[in-house]
């Protein structure tokens, strides 16, 4: 599943829910971008168009960005970073160009150029080089920074995928009894991507999960939830005129996670 996760990229479910590089070539559902409208989705990387926000703000509004990774440490003593991708685009941290650096203290994304790009297969990372970025030390500076675009610079998103706000606060429902689950309340990359439900109560209730007054006010407090694999065997129906997912889980997957 291809995403922009409210404010991050999110890539493409395909039939069998992988991820990573060269996913958003599967067909299947995606997620990306913090808007429900994709008809107007820009092409992967085109020259950002103004208006990109503007770093005189007082404090981000984040709704103008998307994230698309995070800088977890130094590679090497040249000032390599290795980043954690919370985009399954490739082209954002392999494609030379303008990309935004959002400091651990900082109140807006500032530009930076991507110099090059690398992806790391066994790690699910990659490994980049930023312009100014040339020892360890300064590399070491920008540990939890997050790497950001614009959000009028998100990629086409194609026939049978989503941004990821379409997904949050969809209904589930199981495909075979038509019984409410709960609601989609976030998306959590993963080997698959995850579908976090919060369950409804009358879900929780009919499973005998409360089963006294007590217990039934621990869980209200808990907000008892699952994660689904957003994977076309498991969730084939995504309708989002009548905001609801349908699902088919195998025994025991609701069960297990909540």
């Amino acid at each position: 599943m291809k995403h922009e996760e409210a404010n991050k990229e999110i890539g493409g479910r395909g039939a069998e829910g992988q991820r990573g590089r060269g996913a958003e070539k599967q067909r299947g559902k995606r997620v990306g971008g913090n808007s429900k409208n994709n008809k107007n989705a820009q092409s992967p990387i085109p020259s950002p168009q103004p208006p990109v926000p503007s770093p005189q703000s007082p404090a981000p509004n984040l709704d103008d960005w998307l994230e698309i990774g995070k800088i977890v440490s130094p590679q090497g003593l040249s000032g390599e970073l290795k980043v954690y991708p919370v985009s399954d685009f490739p082209e954002r941290f392999e494609v030379p160009g303008k990309r935004w650096l959002l400091r651990l203290d900082g109140t807006e994304p500032q530009p930076i150029e991507l110099l090059t790009g690398r992806y790391i297969s066994n790690k699910n990372l990659y490994v980049i080089k930023l312009a100014g970025v040339e020892t360890c030390d300064q590399a070491e500076a920008l540990r939890g920074c997050k790497l950001m675009v614009p959000a009028s610079d998100r990629p086409q998103l194609g026939e049978d995928e989503y941004h990821v706000l379409d997904l949050i606060g969809l209904e589930v429902f199981m495909q075979a009894s038509g019984e409410l689950v709960g609601t989609v309340v976030n998306i959590i990359p993963a080997g698959n991507d995850l579908l976090e439900v919060k369950l409804h109560p009358s879900f929780t209730t009919d499973k005998g999960q409360m089963t006294n007054d007590k217990e039934q006010a621990t869980n209200d407090k808990k907000q008892k939830t699952v994660l689904i694999p957003f994977v076309e065997a498991i969730a084939p129906i995504v309708d989002l005129k009548s905001n609801r997912i349908e699902i088919t889980p195998p025994p025991g997957l609701l069960e297990i996670n909540n």
